[in-house]
């Protein structure tokens, strides 16, 4: 998804960004703040917007947040139950819904870092990479003394571009106070490389506007500082990362968060045994959905490693294969049985365990999850999707085409997902003997997207065949 200014923005987003500029000139922040959400939602890569509406925040708050200290505290523990619910959708793959969610929580507290670090997950994702950079600049500003984020800002804009000279005055300030801390040392020269580059002409190289002359002078600067970068590999660092919060924790017992990191760091270098046990630990002293997902995607993460060890050249390589994913299949459909029981009013939960059931063959199981699901509005087309493709396999394709009918009507914009609705019901008319009727809603696709799917090839056979 690329990050958009306002003129590549849609026509609706455009009306409405205009008119909450205006509210916040007449400093009615409310609705400021209501109509930059709804822009977001309709396009997550305007960063401008997201500008906007963060200092309209601030402006709302005067720079404080509604709830003052103890409120802050709360949200950086992650208890605001928006907060939650952004992170459960961040989780599923949501991130679009998400990074909406995480806005609304900083309508009330703009400094949450929680809400911050959701929108900078999310836009790492969707890749955004400006947006990456702008959220954590005030990471960087709510936690000055967190050197695990002033590091990861740093890299954003060594990879992602930014203001540089920023970066690296952070990184002096970390390093002045830690002169023997060897991250911040490599992470300084890493983005010290990314200036000399950038300064000596190499970005102009990369979009094809510039020329090696303008860059000799800088040439074997740029190539010790490269050279340095990378020497050091990410293995080291994370072992080294890891080595420091061991110790963390054996000093801060009780400290959640670093255990937390721990955890995922250990996942990061295959240590699924620890990472889980990490996890659990925190779950017994506080309970939290996110840590049942963590521990959900640990052992999947865990289940894909051992596909990843086995001899690609064995005899019995793709029985030994099939069985893991088999177990994996298993798994997260038992997983996602447990949660939709454990949370029955979370309608998303609903419709990712219809999707699981259907995707194992549990048609008349998923086809009672997905008619609860529609009613969850950020679900409720896909669910009757999937509703559909449940009818359908159940040869009752009268009742597939009407529920395709009624997703159709409710998708004014012919995105991907239209696409696929348009597909599933021309392949139901198909199977209703509509030869015609079908081929019209492959049509449709044709125009816009010629290589959809077999769609070209059904549409090239039935002119041929005229």
């Amino acid at each position: 998804m690329p990050e958009k200014t306002l003129n590549e923005t849609g026509r609706d987003a455009r009306v409405l960004y205009q008119k909450a500029l205006e509210a916040c000139q007449r400093e009615n922040y409310d609705y400021a703040l209501a109509l930059f959400g709804q822009v977001l939602v309709k396009e997550p890569g305007f960063l401008d917007c997201r500008k906007q509406l963060r200092a309209a925040q601030l402006a709302k708050t005067g720079g404080s947040g509604a709830g003052g200290f103890f409120k802050k505290m709360l949200s950086g523990a992650g208890s605001s139950p928006l907060l939650t619910k952004a992170q459960f959708a961040l989780q599923r793959g949501n991130h679009a819904e998400a990074m909406a969610i995480a806005e609304q929580v900083l309508n009330t507290d703009p400094h949450s870092s929680a809400a911050q670090r959701v929108i900078v997950t999310a836009a790492q994702a969707l890749e955004l990479p400006a947006t990456v950079l702008f959220g954590l600049e005030y990471l960087v500003k709510n936690s000055p003394k967190d050197k695990a984020v002033a590091i990861e800002y740093a890299d954003a804009l060594t990879h992602g571009g930014g203001d540089t000279a920023h970066g690296e005055r952070v990184l002096e300030e970390f390093l002045r106070q830690n002169p023997n801390d060897t991250d911040l040392a490599q992470a300084l020269k890493n983005l010290s490389a990314r200036k000399t580059l950038d300064e000596g002409g190499y970005g102009a190289l990369e979009d094809g506007t510039g020329s090696y002359r303008d860059v000799l002078k800088n040439k074997e600067e740029a190539v010790t500082l490269e050279q340095e970068k990378k020497v050091q590999s990410s293995a080291d660092n994370t072992t080294r990362l890891i080595e420091e919060y061991e110790g963390r924790l054996r000093t801060e017992p009780a400290n959640l968060k670093v255990a937390r990191t721990l955890a995922e760091l250990y996942t990061q270098k295959g240590n699924f045994a620890g990472a889980i046990h990490l996890y659990n630990q925190i779950r017994n002293v506080a309970p939290d959905p996110t840590i049942d997902k963590a521990i959900s995607d640990t052992s999947l993460k865990q289940l894909d490693f051992q596909i990843t060890q086995l001899n690609p050249f064995a005899a019995d390589f793709a029985e030994q294969s099939a069985a893991i994913q088999a177990q994996k299949q298993a798994f997260q459909l038992e997983e996602a049985k447990k949660m939709a029981d454990k949370y029955p009013t979370d309608l998303a939960l609903k419709y990712e365990l219809g999707a699981l059931l259907l995707a194992n063959g549990k048609i008349s199981e998923a086809t009672a999850e997905l008619q609860k699901a529609q009613g969850n509005p950020n679900k409720r087309i896909a669910a009757m999707n999937l509703l559909a493709q449940c009818f359908a396999k159940r040869k009752m394709y009268d009742m597939a085409a009407r529920k395709l009918q009624e997703a159709l009507k409710e998708k004014p914009v012919f995105d991907d997902e239209k696409k696929d609705l348009t597909y599933q019901f021309g392949c139901v008319l198909e199977s209703m003997n509509k030869r015609e009727e079908a081929i019209e809603q492959f049509k449709l696709i044709y125009e816009a997207d010629v290589s959809y799917r077999d769609v070209g090839a059904k549409v090239d056979a039935y002119y041929a065949g005229q």
